[in-house]
């Protein structure tokens, strides 16, 4: 019953207008999802930097941790979260200084771009406590979230992110979770739920640690993932949507001249500028829909 959307913006102008345009889409879609909730953001990066998204208690004292984790992170904190940016060659580091000064404190996403955050509760409370509205960025997902399969935590809010830069939103059920994830720890790959969903963003940065594209990974979604679902993906610079092969979620795309939507139902993608001449489809079923960011 979960309700996913994105947006991917071709027009660069529209940037600053980002978490606006994505706010109001996600608290359309709260009926669908009203457990909790959550969005990842591709924002500005810095060369050779890399932005860690930390969540932890609320009165957490972001500023003093970031501080003597690294002594040159800067931090910007929102409520219960904190982007940390540090040089890229100090990650390890620095998460293993979090895991031993502060194990009550989650990484939940890593990139050069991308922030993410989540949290239980509606999502217009989420979004609104997070300042979403205000956020600008190229591109971003977002979630809202009606449990089925595992607790309602923030730990098991959408997105999920298992790779540098990427992470996924999904609406379904993946039947055959438990056997990808036991091939994908072989492989390395860490799991801190038993959220199926988890699994799906494990496997798409498995298969892109390989070396292929992110189009390239869902096209081998389509063989080695059982189920029902829908797929909204977000890199540093792609953005991507899959259907399984019977398509039984609902799923609508508008695109213009200057983005690319997606939604589960139509009525969140209403009040988006230009909306009346854009090109709305249905996407199709076993068919990977992508877009990439120019430089």
């Amino acid at each position: 019953m979960c309700g996913i959307v994105g947006l991917f913006l071709k027009d660069h102008s529209l940037e600053p207008s980002l978490g606006r345009f994505m706010a109001s889409m996600l608290v359309t879609l709260s009926d669908r999802g009203p457990d909790s909730a959550g969005f990842a953001v591709y924002g500005r990066g810095t060369p050779q930097r890399v932005k860690l998204t930390l969540h932890g208690p609320a009165d957490t004292d972001f500023p003093t941790l970031a501080a003597a984790v690294c002594a040159q992170a800067t931090v910007t904190v929102r409520d219960d979260h904190a982007v940390i940016s540090i040089r890229a060659d100090q990650e390890d580091a620095v998460r293993a200084a979090l895991t031993v000064q502060a194990p009550q404190i989650r990484v939940v996403g890593a990139g050069a771009r991308m922030e993410l955050y989540k949290g239980v509760g509606r999502p217009q409370e989420v979004a609104g406590r997070l300042g979403l509205a205000e956020m600008a960025g190229s591109h971003a997902i977002g979630h809202t979230r009606m449990a089925t399969e595992s607790a309602v935590t923030t730990a098991g809010a959408h997105p999920f992110s298992t790779g540098r830069d990427q992470c996924l939103v999904h609406n379904g059920s993946l039947s055959n979770h438990n056997g990808v994830r036991r091939v994908l720890r072989h492989e390395g790959i860490g799991f801190e739920t038993d959220n199926d969903s988890e699994v799906a963003a494990g496997y798409l940065s498995w298969r892109m640690r390989q070396g292929a594209r992110l189009d390239e990974a869902l096209e081998a979604a389509i063989t080695d993932l059982d189920g029902f679902y829908t797929f909204v993906v977000g890199t540093e610079s792609g953005f991507g949507v899959l259907r399984d092969p019977v398509a039984c979620k609902p799923a609508v795309i508008a695109e213009t001249d200057r983005y690319v939507a997606f939604a589960t139902e139509y009525r969140a993608l209403a009040a988006l500028p230009g909306i009346d001449s854009a090109r709305v489809l249905e996407p199709a079923p076993a068919r990977v829909y992508f877009w990439q960011r120019e430089a």
